[in-house]
């Protein structure tokens, strides 16, 4: 009985383990990306408020505040801010001229692509002189392996 606790005690450390390993690695590697894509000085909630915009569409400042869980207060701030820099750009609402929605710019969205294309190309670059092929295969299965960690 000792034995199967010590076996159970012994599996929960190794999970724990590779949990702390998982997260630890994922966020090393996201700020690489992050690096290599220019990001610049755009913060995490002007961030998030491209990448929700790119995938979602145009949406007012009250509907970005509510799917950001921000206040509009808040969100105005960072709607100005990115207007400012040429990221973001208003248009009446077709439906309801008293709203204003907000989309981005071609300027941002080459910007976007942009990123997107140098993060890509230095995980790739990375990949090719880092790792052998047979690594590569492992690499591989782990991808596997960690998106059935992530399914619903």
């Amino acid at each position: 009985m000792a034995g199967v606790k010590l076996a159970e005690n012994h599996e929960a450390v190794r999970i724990a383990a590779l949990a702390r390993g998982i997260r630890g690695l994922s966020g090393k590697l996201k700020r690489r990306l992050r690096e290599q894509g220019g990001v610049g000085d755009l913060t995490p909630s002007q961030t998030a408020v491209l990448l929700r915009l790119e995938k979602d569409g145009p949406a007012t400042t009250s509907e970005l505040a509510r799917a950001e869980a921000m206040r509009p207060q808040s969100m105005g701030t960072v709607i100005l801010a990115l207007e400012g820099a040429g990221l973001v750009q208003g248009a009446p609402d077709l439906q309801d001229g008293r709203k204003t929605l907000l989309s981005l710019t071609d300027a941002c969205r080459q910007r976007i692509g942009d990123g997107r294309a140098a993060r890509h190309d230095w995980l790739s670059r990375t990949i090719r002189s880092r790792l052998s092929h047979q690594e590569q295969e492992q690499l591989a299965t782990a991808l596997n392996l960690l998106q059935r960690l992530v399914e619903d």
